[in-house]
């Protein structure tokens, strides 16, 4: 009988939750590198139940034990509306509501004014199945989220009103993941897209 070590055992359990996810087809393949993996970030300050976004590198990573993470791959805010910083998760939603921000609705009125009054959670919602609310150090909304898509094309670009987002099923694993109290870690970007 082969011995496995902890760290073995911890990698195949956390593998194992991915099984059911993969197996059920995606309309959108995507690429290989966005499939959640998990991974060794060789990161000792890196804490267990932090999520840290990457957003040059379009990856989202939620750490576990010993320097290892379940890294997702995310589409990003477009330029300009990116925001770095550190925040907490203060709220999760199943099928959130959603409302555009006015700033939105400024930015682009054809495209979001018929929502100003909302959208309720469901498959057209833009917010996906599942939503956590990023909160400042003072308690207050940034209005930023990490959310699931109901476009997963997007997966791997800057495109987002400054959000993180996953595909749906990657959200869904996410969402049961993470804890309100979590911290996270929007890294700022390098590159200008």
């Amino acid at each position: 009988m082969q011995n496995f070590t902890r760290r073995e055992l911890i990698c195949a359990g956390a593998m194992g939750c991915f099984l059911p996810t993969t197996a059920w087809a995606h309309k959108v393949k995507l690429p290989e590198r966005f499939e959640p993996q998990l991974v060794n970030t060789r990161r000792g300050d890196w804490v267990k139940g932090d999520v840290h976004v990457v957003p040059d590198d379009f990856f989202l990573y939620f750490m576990l034990e010993d320097g290892m993470a379940i890294r997702y791959g995310v589409g990003v805010g477009r330029k300009g509306l990116y925001e770095p910083g550190e925040f907490t998760v203060a709220r999760k939603a199943k099928w959130p509501w959603w409302r555009p921000t006015n700033a939105m609705i400024r930015r682009e009125p054809r495209k979001y004014a018929k929502y100003k009054d909302g959208l309720k959670g469901g498959p057209n919602n833009p917010l996906g199945a599942r939503a956590l609310y990023l909160y400042d150090a003072e308690g207050r909304d940034t209005y930023l989220r990490i959310h699931g898509t109901n476009a997963p094309e997007t997966i791997g670009s800057a495109v987002s009103n400054g959000y993180a987002r996953l595909t749906n099923e990657h959200v869904k694993d996410l969402y049961e993941r993470v804890e309100i109290g979590a911290r996270v870690f929007l890294y700022p970007k390098v590159t200008t897209a």
